[in-house]
């Protein structure tokens, strides 16, 4: 047994003789176990027409398996007063359940069967086709999210992280149920997946339920995969979206590091003293605010009343992703103003570089956001499960030591080399009227 969380609790790993990997971690707080499966395949994995395939694989993974009826997949977790969910990103797809620790077992049966077994009827690839076209749809009527998506496609040439994760309309309308299922018998193999188990549970006692669950699914040869590096940026880029609407959004993005790059965590100290420490979980970090009251945009933009919200965003990712500052403009504030005053805060980083007294408040603003994210058995279990995913579960149990050794200088070099006017995109929603009883849609003053 390895002990990777640098805290004296070990993390159990097993690999099956199929390959999968079992991740194992005693927290015996509470008498419940959460139970996670990851499988190395989002929307970066999506070839051309096919964008979206794994956000609907994901949906269809929950109509019911060989031995699991449709209609009893809910209750097999809520009769132990669980819960269970799921979500597709750009680097993975995960689905959980939280229980009961007596559970367990039913647990690792759902997700043997969701791995090897799902059915993938006709009729359900339809009406799930019609839920996600709806989601879509309603991504794509709320402002933020929409240039969200325009910003990413403008600022990626090649790489398929220009795709948004729930797909472009017309892929998702062309897919057809054969495609989908051949989607899903590619990537949920047991090579391709980590499962993850953290609770009130013994090691050697998951293991073994582990391989009388999954060790029967056959081994499978590598996916493989290809994948677009993205050419350097060579200019800036810019993208604006003129419908009818209330409020003007802008969003600056440059291209940021990878998770396993060094620079990740000078970037992320950076953010935070720009922006407010956000912390590193997708499943949990960003439904609580940041710390702003010091972060220099919320400073120079939300007090000098220009904007009422400022934010970044530097998330974990297998490739290198985005660096993205948004903002929300208030009435009457003219969109040059805003840029005007963002890229100025910039240059004084760029060119000032931060404080000793800025990075400790960073450094100690995020070992807080750590320890609240990982505040309960399913955290944890996401956090391992996604580290061990886009890098390892190792750099997970490293956190608070990496945020630690950033230094002021470090965090000017990533200033220098990543907030370049060359490398970055920027993108604006231009609210219009003319929504009100009567009026034409998309009409103009």
């Amino acid at each position: 047994m390895r002990d990777t969380t640098g805290n004296g609790r070990a993390l159990r790993r097993t690999v099956l003789d199929n390959g999968l990997t079992v991740l194992v971690r005693e927290e015996h707080t509470a008498p419940l176990v959460s139970v996670w499966c990851w499988y190395r395949v989002g929307s970066k994995d999506e070839g051309p027409g096919r964008t979206g395939a794994s956000h609907f694989v994901e949906h269809l993974n929950f109509k019911g398996s060989t031995n699991i009826p449709r209609d009893q997949v809910k209750g097999l977790v809520e009769r132990f007063g669980g819960a269970w969910n799921g979500y597709t990103w750009v680097d993975q797809t995960a689905y959980f359940e939280t229980a009961t620790r007596d559970a367990l077992d039913r647990l690792l049966f759902i997700e043997a069967e969701r791995m090897a077994n799902c059915l993938y009827d006709p009729a359900d690839c339809e009406s799930e086709r019609t839920v996600i076209i709806s989601e879509l749809m309603g991504t794509e009527n709320d402002p933020d999210q929409l240039l969200e998506i325009e910003l990413t496609a403008t600022a990626f040439a090649a790489h398929p992280y220009r795709h948004p994760t729930i797909g472009w309309l017309p892929d998702l309308q062309a897919m057809t149920r054969d495609e989908l299922y051949a989607h899903y018998r590619r990537f949920y193999t047991p090579a391709n997946a980590t499962l993850v188990v953290v609770g009130d549970v013994r090691p050697d006692d998951v293991v073994r339920l582990a391989a009388e669950r999954f060790g029967g699914i056959a081994a499978a040869p590598d996916a493989g995969r290809l994948c677009s590096t993205e050419p350097p940026q060579r200019g800036e880029r810019r993208v604006t979206l003129e419908r009818e609407g209330t409020t003007a959004y802008m969003k600056m993005a440059w291209h940021g590091p990878a998770l396993s790059d060094p620079a990740f965590f000078p970037m992320l100290v950076l953010d935070a003293i720009l922006t407010g420490a956000k912390g590193l979980n997708l499943w949990a970090s960003f439904r609580t605010p940041p710390p702003q009251r010091r972060a220099r945009l919320y400073r120079a933009l939300v007090e000098h009343g220009l904007v009422s919200a400022v934010g970044g965003a530097l998330l974990p990712t297998q490739h290198p992703f985005l660096y993205t500052i948004s903002a929300t403009a208030n009435t009457g504030v003219s969109r040059a103003a805003i840029e005007e005053a963002t890229l100025e805060e910039l240059s004084r980083v760029i060119s000032g570089g931060v404080s000793g007294d800025e990075v400790e408040r960073a450094r100690r603003q995020l070992r807080a956001r750590f320890v609240f994210e990982n505040d309960s058995v399913t955290n944890l279990a996401h956090q391992i499960g996604f580290f061990e995913t886009v890098a390892t579960a190792d750099l997970f149990d490293d956190l608070t030591a990496r945020v630690a050794r950033v230094t002021a200088d470090e965090v000017a070099v990533v200033a220098r080399e990543c907030l370049v006017p060359s490398g970055r995109t920027i993108g604006w929603f231009v609210p219009l009227p003319g929504s009100g009883p009567g009026s034409p849609k998309g009409a103009r003053p």
